[in-house]
């Protein structure tokens, strides 16, 4: 059986810790499905572009990226292709969309797995953009072609929800989803209700990597706004998008806030919440009062939760402690066995 063709949309913490998995998981995969996982083509937006239709040296790529920040012009796969190209024409038997998150339209990751798509190809996507924006286009279209389509990364990177709720859940009708679905703001708001201020928070989380060097998309409350717009959209079949949330980030909260929830018995967290009401669904996402006693409380810095209300199941809640990129990888790599598992 011939081994099973990617294509990798980004090579950034995510695309390279996934690239590390299928090296070390190689074997593995070539004894369990009888065919390996095959990389035939790696794009990035500024460190260059790898095709070969024979198969890519990962190890080297890794190597290159490490040693030197970008693919050197000697490397025998180096092409001027961009994600788009690769999309329409590579042969590959998947797309792999990891490219950076664009809140306001979803593009061009939309764009790179709907031509995916149309070929009749596969998608697996990290990136939240396409969920949030195009969901019920893109899942039509992919059933329209016999193709999966998977994102069990776009949300608590690999934590399962998606294909939980798929495989496990089966008729069960979900009506509300919430949670803390961003690790920024929670680590911001546990470092002030510990006496920081907000300026020492922000620069003490961009020492530990977990703040980027502009954190609007997450103070702001973007980023969970958009996860939160996926968890409608799959779970509870509404058809929204960002611009339609509730949503106010934390930049305006200051000490005095953090003491007077303290005072109540309550701690502040960034709160996401979408519910199902007579077939209408309503999301948010605010800073909200917790109680001390609730499970939400407990989840500091950079952890996540998320709980889901169903008919039959009643209230089911995970926790994500310090998610990492590799976890996002391997979320994106379950999806590809999923793939295989199922008719790759």
């Amino acid at each position: 059986m011939n081994d099973f063709k990617v294509a990798m949309l980004g090579f950034g913490n995510v695309g390279r810790a996934l690239a590390s998995i299928l090296l070390e998981k190689d074997a593995d995969v070539r004894k369990r499905y009888g065919r390996g996982i095959l990389v035939t083509a790696i794009t990035t937006n500024s460190r260059g572009t790898l095709y070969d239709p024979t198969g890519l040296d990962l190890k080297r790529a890794l190597n290159e990226i490490e040693e030197h920040g970008r693919f050197l012009e000697d490397h025998p796969a180096l092409s001027n292709w961009d994600s788009l190209t690769v999309a329409r024409e590579v042969d590959f038997d998947a797309i792999l969309e990891m490219t950076t998150l664009n809140i306001k339209t979803g593009l061009p990751a939309a764009d790179h797995i709907r031509s995916a798509l149309e070929r009749g190809r596969h998608a697996v996507t990290a990136n939240k953009g396409p969920i949030a924006w195009n969901y019920r286009e893109l899942r039509d279209l992919a059933k329209s072609k016999g193709a999966q389509f998977y994102f069990e990364s776009t949300v608590m990177d690999g934590t399962p929800l998606f294909n939980m709720a798929d495989q496990t859940l089966r008729f069960c009708e979900i009506t509300e989803v919430s949670g803390i679905l961003n690790s920024t703001t929670n680590f911001i708001l546990m470092k002030l209700e510990e006496g920081l201020s907000y300026d020492e928070a922000l620069a003490e989380g961009r020492k530990l990597g977990i703040v980027e060097a502009d954190p609007s998309m997450d103070v702001d409350g973007h980023d969970p706004t958009a996860k939160i717009i996926a968890m409608a959209n799959v779970l509870m079949d509404a058809e929204l998008t960002p611009d339609q949330v509730d949503r106010k980030g934390i930049a305006g909260i200051d000490r005095e806030r953090i003491l007077a929830a303290k005072s109540r018995g309550n701690t502040i967290k960034l709160l996401c919440k979408a519910t199902k009401e007579n077939g209408h669904v309503t999301a948010s996402v605010l800073p909200t009062e917790i109680p001390v006693g609730h499970v939400y409380a407990t989840v500091d810095g950079a952890s996540s939760v998320y709980s889901i209300l169903t008919d039959y199941m009643g209230k089911l809640t995970m926790i994500e402690h310090d998610g990492t990129p590799l976890q996002t990888g391997y979320g994106v790599f379950g999806d590809i066995l999923r793939i295989l598992e199922s008719r790759g």
